[in-house]
């Protein structure tokens, strides 16, 4: 299944129903007069948030929604009937935008949480509604109210535990292969993953979600490279894994790739670095043990997180990390 988290739809709610003009006849009853009936109110869009979604990949076939038209009213007061609610359901850390992305109109971050995006249009009055001492056989109506319409935007946030931030190609996709059941695309080259992946560690009754983001570059929260578009995941995780490739063995280097990603996190949105963090220096196996000494000294200066020496190849380290991702969630 492809990802998709951003899609661009137009929402229509239903058009109320027409009241009606008619007239009480039968046999033997001298005056009848008007027994025109309302229209049906419309149907209005409501979105849900699910659990079995997790991708918006159904709104790249389908970008208009509308909602059913309410029944016209008719003779005998009979009211039309109203029109079906338009449910939508979106994945669980879905937010929806306004067309120009500056509103923020709702944010699911629990399942089965409903909102009301659009009301539809009342029913129009039929004519019984008009009658009066002075009019006793009124020929007015209304028409119904038409549904509100707007285009919205969709933005999916990963709702995960533990997200795997890093530069590109640090070994995070091969790390998520490890400590989960996922199965990411792995290859010896920069962006590998163009997008999020999910994976799931289960220990002792209890879930871990990570989310393997592609990898940042200096300037991703202005919108180089791909990391602008994916920054927005690291917000829901509850922490986050700092992978950093030591395997060149330049402390100098490892300590500025760590800075930019730092830097960019921060210029995106500052609070995010207030999560738990844990760094991992990655593909220890390719370093001596002296020089793996050197860089925790080196990072512990920069930073007050806990560092973890790991090696997804001679999984150096992978229980302990399994151990802390489960103890400080």
């Amino acid at each position: 299944m492809k990802f998709l988290d951003e899609a661009k739809i137009y929402l229509k709610a239903g058009d109320g129903g027409s009241g009606c003009v008619s007239f009480r006849r039968e046999k033997y009853i001298e005056f009848g007069g008007p027994d025109g009936g309302d229209g049906g109110c419309g149907g209005n869009i409501v979105f849900k948030a699910v659990t079995n979604l997790n991708t918006l990949i159904d709104f790249r076939y389908k970008q208009h929604f509308k909602a059913q038209r309410g029944k016209d009213g008719a003779g005998k007061n009979r009211t039309g009937a109203g029109g079906d609610d338009l449910i939508i359901e979106v994945p669980v850390g879905t937010v929806i935008l306004s067309e120009d992305k500056k509103l923020v109109i709702k944010d699911f971050t629990k399942e089965l949480d409903s909102y009301i995006m659009i009301h539809g249009g009342m029913g129009g009055r039929g004519n019984a509604r008009f009658k009066s001492s002075t009019n006793q056989a009124p020929r007015k109506f209304d028409a119904g109210i038409e549904g509100g319409d707007k285009w919205i935007w969709l933005r999916l946030k990963l709702i995960a535990d533990v997200g795997l931030v890093g530069l590109p190609n640090a070994g995070k996709s091969t790390l998520l292969k490890i400590l989960s059941n996922a199965n990411p695309k792995i290859a010896n080259y920069p962006f590998t993953t163009l997008k999020p992946q999910l994976g799931i560690y289960r220990c002792n009754q209890k879930d871990v979600v990570f989310a393997d983001l592609p990898g940042l570059i200096k300037g991703a929260a202005n919108g180089v490279g791909l990391g602008l578009n994916f920054l927005a995941h690291i917000e829901r995780c509850k922490m986050f894994l700092h992978v950093c490739d030591v395997s060149t063995g330049n402390i100098k280097e490892i300590a500025n790739n760590y800075r930019i990603i730092r830097d960019e996190i921060k210029a995106y949105n500052a609070l995010t670095l207030e999560k738990k963090e844990i760094v991992l220096l990655s593909k220890c196996d390719l370093i001596e043990k002296k020089n793996i000494k050197k860089l925790k000294s080196l990072l512990q200066e920069l930073t007050s997180s806990r560092i973890i020496a790991i090696s997804s190849h001679t999984n150096l380290g992978i229980q302990e990390l399994k151990e802390s991702c489960v103890n400080s969630i």
